[in-house]
């Protein structure tokens, strides 16, 4: 069986109709083979027990959330061959995830943002690890979306940025004079000397003048983590909940917020309620006197 004959119409339909990102794309097409090499069966022969199998076989190696993207892979990939009367019956029709406790994603405290983005530029590497930072911080910015952003999606004139996320959507979100004071310098001064006499509209370069990857982004942020002695365990993803966190507790609405960051639902972005309350009650419990008295009895 060719795996790759089983999923490429699906692929396409995706791709082009649907315009999901790279990311998305490459992870449905990795989630369906691993698939279809588990079960040796062409698309027409699986069954619901095939799947459920399935299920009860990844998790014995993965995490539920892992477990789970890879179900949405896969029943979204049977609805597209339901709908367009390729079987005769949805398999994943009963088919549901595994359950999961509901976390509250981490942040770093203003303090640690602050040191964080606490960086002294005297050079192009530095001028642009300032720069990345002050952006995404000040607009919350997915790693994938400051990476993909080109010179003429930053509008200093007026303060703004614009990406596109998840489903190739456009967004338009404001920025901080911080952050656009950053980005002039290095436009202008700095980012020149990334290029290496190369061609490109890429923003932010690595140093042989190419595109930064996520595996280099991540690299940066780790070792600056390390140099400012934050001590928390934190990734990109931690300065977009900052940002989101942040912006509530001073009095960000929680429509705003859902615009910037992209959210479809209003549901996901609420997360950030209970973050804020959480953060509330860590500093009822530090400062308030009675508190502290009951405590210390």
């Amino acid at each position: 069986m060719n795996i790759d004959n089983e999923i490429q119409d699906y692929i396409n339909y995706i791709s082009l109709e649907r315009q999901l990102s790279n990311n998305t794309i490459d992870g449905y097409k990795r989630d369906l083979r691993d698939f279809f090499r588990y079960t040796k069966k062409e698309y027409k022969n699986i069954d619901q027990k095939d799947i459920s199998n399935y299920i009860i076989y990844l998790s014995k190696n993965l995490s539920p959330k892992s477990v789970n993207r890879h179900v949405v892979s896969i029943k979204n990939y049977f609805k597209y061959l339901d709908r367009n009367h390729l079987i005769n019956k949805n398999p994943c029709s009963n088919i549901t995830g595994i359950k999961m406790k509901k976390t509250v994603p981490h942040v770093l405290s203003i303090d640690d943002i602050d040191k964080l983005l606490d960086i002294k530029v005297n050079d192009a590497k530095t001028s642009r690890n300032k720069t990345m930072l002050e952006l995404m911080y000040s607009s919350g910015l997915r790693v994938s979306e400051l990476l993909n952003l080109k010179l003429n999606d930053i509008d200093i004139s007026s303060n703004i940025v614009k990406c596109f996320g998840k489903g190739s959507k456009e967004r338009i979100i404001p920025i901080s004079d911080l952050a656009t004071n950053a980005l002039i310098e290095y436009i202008n001064v700095y980012r020149k000397t990334l290029l290496k006499n190369k061609e490109s509209d890429i923003l932010f370069l690595n140093m042989h003048g190419n595109k930064l990857t996520r595996q280099g982004f991540f690299k940066i942020l780790k070792e600056l983590g390390e140099e400012k002695g934050i001590r928390k365990e934190f990734s990109p993803h931690t300065i977009r909940h900052s940002f989101a966190t942040h912006m509530l507790d001073n009095g960000a609405d929680l429509r705003s917020i859902q615009t910037m960051l992209g959210h479809e639902n209003i549901k996901t972005t609420q997360i950030y309620t209970h973050i804020s309350n959480n953060y509330v009650k860590e500093n009822y419990e530090k400062s308030h006197p009675r508190n502290k008295i009951e405590r210390n009895n």
